[in-house]
């Protein structure tokens, strides 16, 4: 009897000890960030316009600008931390940020971990071309040069989609895209949201316009599970962001272009 009531004791003493040392559930994140005076968001670091570092070594881009307007309307001081693609969703499970705001999309796989707010910044893939070509549909692109970068999502969609008798020419990386319609190589390029900003930054005399899209993946903040306050909270800054026009000037800033109505 004395074994057997020692080792219940045993027992009861571990189970305690691991209750003890368990992570202690976020009850109110909102609550949280709010006494603490400061919102931790996980940033990007190397993928302009979104994230990268300036010259003074210090973070800039769509996402740090965004991560900034949040905690200004919450009343907090804003703690970047810089993440990769990797890591960016390990940190907010383990209670090293608050936020994800670094170019996130939203799946069926992540949203079985984090929850999301509504989209703040338009990611895609489409078809741009200069104001006087007519390239609204994949059939437009018939008898037209094509630039896109090999291998890359858009060349895999655009393969699928264009006519057979479009020229498709497919360089081995942005740059190479880029300076093939900046040349004049080619008339039409498919690529991304962010190489396009890219090429409109460089002024050129023909500049790119979205024609029609071939995958689009807007961007989404990253919170934890069950947290209704923050949630709300977040999602009201970002609609009034968009009703006044600060998240659009945000858009205009990085992307050189206006947040599509329909984000």
């Amino acid at each position: 009897m004395k074994r057997r009531t020692l080792l219940a004791l045993a027992v009861a003493a571990v189970a305690g000890l691991s209750i003890a040392q368990a992570p202690a559930a976020r009850a109110d994140a909102l609550q949280d960030i709010t006494k603490r005076g400061t919102l931790r968001v996980a940033v990007p670091q190397d993928f302009p316009p979104f994230g990268s570092v300036g010259p003074d070594m210090a973070p800039l881009g769509y996402d740090i600008d965004v991560a900034k307007l949040i905690g200004a309307k919450m009343g907090v001081k804003v703690e970047l931390v810089p993440v990769t693609s990797a890591n960016r969703i390990p940190f907010l499970q383990t209670n090293k940020v608050d936020l994800v705001i670094s170019s996130l999309g939203k799946n069926a796989e992540r949203e079985k971990v984090i929850d999301f707010t509504d989209a703040y910044a338009p990611f895609f893939n489409g078809v741009f071309a200069p104001a006087g070509v007519t390239a609204a549909k994949p059939e437009d692109l018939a008898g037209k040069t094509v630039g896109v970068t090999r291998g890359a999502i858009e060349d895999l969609e655009l393969t699928k989609i264009a006519p057979a008798d479009a020229v498709i020419k497919r360089y081995e990386d942005n740059n190479g895209t880029i300076s093939a319609f900046l040349s004049g190589q080619v008339e039409v390029v498919a690529t991304g949201n962010v190489v396009a900003a890219a090429i409109l930054a460089r002024n050129p005399p023909k500049r790119p316009e979205l024609k029609f899209l071939i995958k689009n993946s807007p961007c989404y903040i990253g919170l934890s599970k069950e947290q209704p306050a923050l949630l709300e909270k977040l999602n009201g800054i970002l609609a009034a962001a968009k009703a006044d026009g600060s998240l659009n000037a945000i858009a205009q800033k990085w992307l050189s272009a206006d947040l599509p109505k329909d984000l």
